[in-house]
């Protein structure tokens, strides 16, 4: 099994202390996301601090901890109506894109949260205007991808555009592009109205975009209290998700895993929770 962590998820340090925790604590690979693992960066100017040289330096951290870079994360709104601003976002995303390719990262993974200011007659997650937009906006991202030879992965979350398996299908089938693929984080994909359904949606989203999947985010959920418009995410082991249907086909596809909702205290325990049940499929 390829398990990894989210890196801003460890002990607090810089990028080569973060990376010393996770090798430590028994990980192969990590989520990076550079204003939140590395000090001092700012995703605002982007575009021009991923230069060659920070890459070299980045790419040499990971080697010397023998880790792989599973995914860079670029999770920027991609439906900003300001035509100004979208061109300077499209621009952090190019540079995400060219700086994965040099330090060997998996995939540029982002999510489809619309922008502050965005007003559409419908909430986002049924919205069609929300969903043209955004691909609209997707369109000339997906193209720098191309240009760069990156992969771009988009993460279906149940409140944001690209909210179900069904939408996510229809997305790749809209933008016809090897360089356009998924993160598929399972919990994302429910809420409290559908987490009776989980293994239901799980086999859906595997079934309608498994072979597009590039990673897995894994975390769990506690019990719904009444009221409740989200689930209460928590580290693996804690609360009620089954996660053997995503470790079987993680297994079939050779898939990393990044942990989520981790604290250093218990990302060791999650790991080994789920290798405990990988073991007995």
């Amino acid at each position: 099994m390829n398990i990894g962590i989210r890196l801003h998820d460890t002990r607090t340090g810089d990028l080569d202390q973060r990376l010393g925790c996770a090798e430590r604590q028994g990980f192969a690979c990590a989520h990076l996301a550079m204003s939140k693992a590395v000090p001092g960066f700012s995703m605002d100017q982007a575009a021009e601090l991923l230069t060659d040289e920070l890459a070299s330096q980045v790419r040499e951290s990971f080697e010397k901890h023998q880790m792989q870079c599973a995914v860079l994360g670029c999770y920027l709104s991609l439906t900003d109506p300001n035509e100004e601003s979208r061109e300077r976002t499209r621009a952090i995303y190019r540079a995400h894109f060219r700086f994965a390719n040099r330090i060997g990262a998996g995939v540029v993974g982002s999510e489809t949260r619309p922008a502050k200011g965005c007003a559409f007659r419908e909430p986002p997650e049924v919205s069609e205007e929300a969903y043209r937009l955004f691909i609209q906006c997707l369109r000339p991202i997906v193209r720098d991808a191309e240009e760069e030879n990156a992969v771009f992965a988009i993460e279906p979350v149940f409140c944001h555009i690209v909210s179900t398996p069904e939408r996510a299908q229809r997305m790749l089938e809209e933008i016809q592009s090897d360089h356009l693929q998924i993160i598929l984080d399972a919990v994302n994909l429910l809420s409290p109205q559908t987490v009776d359904r989980a293994d239901e949606i799980i086999q859906d989203a595997i079934g309608r975009l498994g072979e597009r999947v590039r990673i897995l985010h894994m975390k769990d959920y506690l019990p719904v209290e009444k009221g409740d418009e989200r689930l209460c995410c928590c580290a693996c082991g804690l609360g009620e998700m089954r996660y053997e249907r995503l470790l079987r086909f993680a297994d079939q596809r050779g898939l990393p895993m990044t942990l989520e909702n981790t604290a250093p205290e218990n990302a060791e325990q999650a790991r080994l929770y789920l290798e405990s049940i990988h073991a007995h499929l």
